[in-house]
């Protein structure tokens, strides 16, 4: 178990932050970094070709850490819909193959399959939410000969609830269909290994578990697809691309592995010192740490909210940082808005109240958050 991190963050002691699904706060290291990079831009001189280069291979190098897998393997992106874009954009699909999403799903992870499947005639198939909330069960019913890609999450963003990805990528392999993750909403909490899983693209936000800036992201590639078409045609990611002097010798290659799917101006002087410092951060924690503690404080949260007539999912369906409480019923109007009067942050998605908490925080904030609910439920 991890000890209480709040002396990291710079969060008032009257704020019950539980919101990090929302957004994550700033680690003190991390916003440090970001005003370091910032000043960096009013002395340019200082900058060198080489310094486009090195601190984005570092954040590469420290997020396929993460995933367990390559360097090589990793494209820097700017944001989740950006690398489902590229996943959208490289799969094979035929008129009649289905893709497989969930009931719900967040929007970026739906948009790019609609619209590829209006282009090539293929089928959305939603897999509506199941009553015993097993999404496991569900998404493995679902999957038949012709299935061509499932765009699916680790964990559904309204409610945490978990789904088992080394059996499903299992069973879409033998079928010869193609897995594609948005992991935005547990990466950075929950530990993920691809060479288990064995997604064909994963994509990931830095700014909700990761503990980084907005405006920036990562994708894993399978090296099935490295050869790929990317979104945009950049300078930076074509081989050769370190001489600055020979930048007009245009180049057909690309450089190694998914580099290729770069976003432009990937080396961004202020974004990646503050990614780096958040990826360092995870890493010397530990994610099968986080997730222990986040689970433990999520299932006394549970325990709390049950006599209040909020019920939380089995713990056995849901990621262990991520709580849903629904209540018989719904939940009343106005909650949010007084619990916000009291300094108190959650959110409602769907029909669940969405409480995220992290290492910030404490026994008082359950206490302060449990006896807001009392008054109000």
């Amino acid at each position: 178990m991890i000890p209480n991190q709040r002396h990291l963050f710079d969060i008032p002691d009257d704020i019950a932050y539980f919101n990090c699904a929302y957004m994550s706060p700033q680690l003190k290291a991390v916003r440090a970094a970001g005003h370091a990079g910032v000043d960096r831009k009013t002395s340019p001189w200082s900058l060198t070709p080489a310094d486009f280069f090195t601190e984005s291979e570092t954040a590469r190098g420290l997020f396929a850490k993460l995933v367990g897998g390559r360097a090589d393997d990793v494209a820097i992106i700017s944001s989740a819909s950006y690398g489902l874009a590229i996943a959208a954009r490289n799969i094979p699909l035929q008129k009649g193959q289905k893709i497989l999403l969930l009931e719900e799903q967040f929007p970026s992870n739906v948009y790019c399959w609609s619209e590829r499947a209006a282009q090539c005639g293929a089928e959305i198939v939603t897999i509506p939410i199941p009553a015993d909330h097993d999404w496991t069960a569900a998404v493995l019913a679902a999957i038949d000969e012709t299935v061509a890609v499932a765009a699916l999450p680790h964990n559904h963003w309204t409610d945490g609830s978990l789904l088992d990805l080394e059996a499903i990528g299992a069973a879409l392999r033998a079928g010869g269909a193609k897995l594609v993750l948005d992991i935005t909403q547990s990466i950075g909490a929950m530990p993920i290994d691809v060479a288990k899983v064995k997604p064909d693209f994963l994509v990931a936000a830095c700014y909700k578990w990761m503990l980084g800036p907005y405006s920036l992201g990562f994708l894993y590639v399978t090296p099935e697809f490295q050869a790929g078409e990317p979104l945009e045609y950049n300078w930076i990611t074509r081989a050769g691309a370190e001489d600055f002097s020979g930048l007009v010798d245009y180049a057909d290659d690309y450089q190694p592995g998914a580099r290729r799917y770069d976003m432009g101006e990937r080396a961004n002087f202020s974004l990646m010192p503050m990614a780096i410092a958040a990826l360092e951060q995870l890493l010397d924690w530990g994610i099968a740490d986080i997730q222990m503690t986040l689970a433990a404080r999520t299932a006394d949260i549970a325990g709390k909210c049950e006599s209040l007539g909020l019920m939380p999912l089995p713990q056995s369906l849901r990621a262990g940082h991520f709580l849903g409480l629904r209540r018989e019923g719904g939940l009343p109007k106005g909650l949010l808005e007084t619990l916000l009067a009291e300094g108190i942050y959650i959110s409602v998605r769907g029909s669940s109240l969405r409480v995220t908490p992290h290492l910030f925080n404490n026994d008082a904030d359950v206490d302060k958050l449990v006896a807001a609910l009392k008054k109000i439920l």
